[in-house]
């Protein structure tokens, strides 16, 4: 069946009236209008707290984006998800990453007649095995010495989640093992990471479903050549492990099938961390934290799939995202975590959002009529104080912020959480408050700057504020409170991609390119000169320019 258009809905309509009186507003006069703003326009969910009352909305504003949500469907849609029906309609795919953090004992989804917890939780089983093996010292190299690097190669989801999570979760890592991470093709990365571990102690986990992706395989093949200069053939096996499903290539590598843990086709690469994927979670953190990780993402899918839409933390965050976006104009989101170990969260939110969301067509297959995903980008909040924020707080683009605060530290250095929250809630209030010429001359004049000084600074000391953000706090940066941050920000992009029509569950825009540099490859690689005319002038130039210099590069050695 046609869905309308976005802008011609009655709620879009509405809301674009609305739009017309809100854009005058500043968030200090809504403050000072209502002093119970927070109680009103804050909500909390798996452990979480999301206050997003330093927005440039009123209660009306947000009973029409819920109204808006209803009339897209986001209820209906979010239930086809859980259900296990193919939403992924482009791939012909459930969509379920939700199914791999329910418990054993609730009932899960059904795909294609088959219910998959079974299915599930057997490969939870064998990662827990695997996991206590590794870090109980009984899994040993060939050497008879004990595991203590985990070399995980994959790359997008494959590398991004497991990247991302182990980082955050490094207080409760063993003291034994340390996680390394290669994803690039750039021969730098992995040459960087095996500089740093020993053949006899280092286990490589190769993520590929069909073990043929590209660029994972080229660093596989590469970590494989490396270790047999020290190891033997035989010695493959207790140094090489798989997350596939490709037991034929698998055995072919030289890793026994026997670890090969495998995930299927209903989890996309981008909502993978919950899977097989995770083993290096499991393997540093342990595998009862790995299932709190889980656990505290289930908490939040029962909140997504159960809370009413204006107690929905999710669906709240998206329809703020989509006021941002599609009526106050916002191009970019900037994510701002005040916490070291969430350093990797901004890229890992741009591969999930900007993957899912960032696209013109709509399940009809016509352009979209209006804006739909924002650039995502940010880096740890005290950093970006120092690098960015002026953009954010004083240039002509307005950027909304989430800021992600953890009350209580994994450190014990007096002084430094109390500092560092400071400057999260003093930004915070900064970007929505900002200061008015007024404010800026009576502090001048406190200096005692002479007033042909004064008027000149004053321009350049005035900020507008009235600038939109969320905060989000965590009471630790435990397994549960980052699994539920996680499942929180996947529902969020989800409920964004049914109000803009679109599927947010393949990436046909990621293959264009790798079709096209396997071509490029097999030219870079060939011997005789190639065909300068299959490509425009530019790339026959670059190819040739490349093939000049490697050719150069052979006579030098």
């Amino acid at each position: 069946m046609h869905t309308p258009a976005l802008t011609d809905t009655a709620a879009f309509k509405a809301l674009q009236e609305h739009h017309a009186t809100a854009v005058q507003w500043h968030m200090r006069d809504l403050f000072a209008r209502q002093p119970d703003r927070f109680e009103r326009m804050h909500v909390r969910a798996a452990g979480l707290l999301l206050d997003y009352s330093k927005n440039r909305i009123d209660t009306d504003t947000v009973s029409l984006l819920m109204s808006l949500a209803r009339e897209r469907g986001v209820e209906a849609l979010r239930d086809a998800m859980f259900n296990g029906e193919k939403i992924n309609f482009t791939e012909h795919r459930a969509v379920l990453h939700t199914a791999l953090r329910a418990p054993e004992n609730v009932a899960g989804a059904v795909v294609d007649g088959q219910p998959v917890a079974s299915e599930v939780h057997a490969v939870l089983k064998h990662i827990r095995a695997f996991s206590e093996r590794v870090r109980s010292g009984t899994w040993r190299g060939y050497s008879g010495r004990e595991i203590t690097d985990i070399v995980n190669i994959g790359i997008g989801g494959s590398f991004l989640g497991p990247q991302m999570v182990c980082t955050a979760l490094r207080a409760y890592a063993h003291p034994r093992l340390r996680t390394h991470f290669v994803s690039n093709v750039d021969g730098h990365d992995l040459e960087e990471v095996l500089s740093r571990v020993d053949p006899e102690t280092t286990l490589f986990i190769v993520a590929s479903k069909t073990f043929t992706t590209q660029e994972t395989m080229l660093n596989a093949r590469s970590a494989r050549a490396w270790f047999l200069q020290h190891g033997k053939s035989d010695d493959l096996a207790r140094h090489f492990v798989a997350v596939s499903t490709n037991a034929a290539e698998v055995a072919a590598f030289g890793i026994d099938t026997e670890n090969m843990f495998p995930f299927w086709d209903w989890v996309g690469g981008r909502y993978s961390v919950w899977s097989a994927i995770g083993l290096p979670v499991a393997l540093l953190v342990g595998y009862d934290n790995f299932a709190a990780f889980l656990a505290g993402a289930h908490d939040m899918d029962r909140h997504f799939r159960e809370a009413p839409l204006e107690s929905n933390m999710p669906v709240i965050q998206a329809l703020v995202g989509i006021w941002n976006r599609n009526f106050l104009g916002s191009a970019s989101l900037s994510i701002a975590p005040y916490h070291q170990w969430l350093r990797f969260f901004p890229s890992y939110l741009q591969q999930l959002d900007m993957e899912s969301n960032g696209k013109r067509i709509t399940r009809d297959g016509t352009p979209v009529t209006t804006l739909t995903c924002p650039a995502i980008w940010g880096d740890v909040g005290t950093n970006g104080q120092h690098a960015y924020f002026q953009l954010l707080h004083q240039g002509t683009d307005i950027t909304p912020i989430d800021f992600i605060a953890v009350l209580k530290p994994s450190h014990g250095i007096a002084g430094h959480q109390e500092a560092l929250l400071a400057n999260c809630f003093a930004q915070s209030e900064a970007f929505m408050r900002g200061k008015d010429a007024d404010e800026v001359r009576a502090d001048l004049q406190a200096q005692g700057l002479p007033e042909a000084e004064l008027a000149a600074l004053i321009p350049h000391k005035t900020f507008e504020g009235n600038r939109p953000s969320n905060t989000l706090l965590l009471p630790e940066l435990s397994p549960h409170a980052l699994g539920a941050m996680i499942a929180l920000y996947e529902h969020k992009t989800f409920v964004q991609g049914a109000i803009w029509g679109i599927n947010s569950f393949d990436q046909w825009g990621v293959e264009l390119g790798k079709v096209l540099a396997k071509t490029i490859l097999g030219e870079l690689q060939a011997e005789d000169a190639v065909q300068a005319s299959r490509h425009d002038a530019s790339t026959s130039a670059l190819i040739a320019l490349a093939r000049q210099a490697a050719q150069a590069s052979r006579q030098g050695n």
